[in-house]
């Protein structure tokens, strides 16, 4: 079979099946969040870290760590709020935890890139996935609290495991990591016993 009559057969199958074809350029779309790097570094002192690694990273964390939530959780849940919730970064470009003129417009960035990104589903999907985002945006049940708690422990590990060089390096004080790390309490009591000592931790060593 030539290639012309194989690219025919592709084209016909996607005229056919609408629902497949949004589900696969959407599919092919968050391909680009591999793309979106950010200020962490892998351990060992690695290159920065991009969003679907930190995605991942978080998701398979929350899975680990489930027994420490503060409540009982719908873990699959949490592990797609994991998933899902750097997406919009696609368009809205990554946005560091401690820069403050760029946290001024992220609402507003995240908001437009959420609706055209997950626009691209069939409508089920693309108002289930809006759905999920937005509960882990609003920071109010359970699984949402031990998601963002996910995501700033999965960052503070790597910083920890590299001596504090991130904070470092953007000049980072301890003020600041704890009013990121503050609200861990609420979705994991341990974990946030953890992060208090890693913030100490690095506070004695004058990295914060």
């Amino acid at each position: 079979m030539n290639n012309d009559a194989t690219n025919d057969q592709l084209e016909l199958l996607m005229k056919e099946n609408e629902r497949l074809r949004k589900q696969l350029e959407f599919s092919l779309e968050i391909d680009k969040e591999k793309t979106i790097f950010r200020q962490t570094h892998l351990s060992n002192h690695g290159r920065n870290e991009n969003d679907s690694e930190h995605a991942w990273h978080m998701a398979i964390m929350a899975y680990i760590l489930r027994e420490y939530s503060n409540k009982e959780i719908d873990i699959a849940k949490v592990m797609l709020m994991c998933l899902i919730h750097d997406v919009v970064e696609i368009d809205a470009g990554d946005t560091y935890a401690y820069d403050p003129e760029g946290l001024k417009t992220q609402k507003e960035r995240e908001e437009k890139a959420k609706n055209r990104i997950f626009g691209m589903l069939p409508e089920d999907q693309k108002n289930e996935l809006i759905s999920i985002w937005e509960e882990f945006e609003e920071y109010e049940t359970a699984e949402s609290k031990f998601a963002h708690c996910m995501d700033n422990v999965q960052p503070l590990l790597l910083n920890n495991s590299n001596d504090g060089m991130d904070w470092v390096e953007h000049d980072v004080n301890e003020l600041q990591v704890r009013g990121r790390q503050g609200k861990n309490i609420e979705g994991s009591r341990m974990l946030y016993k953890l992060t208090d000592a890693i913030i100490k931790r690095h506070v004695d060593k004058g990295h914060l």
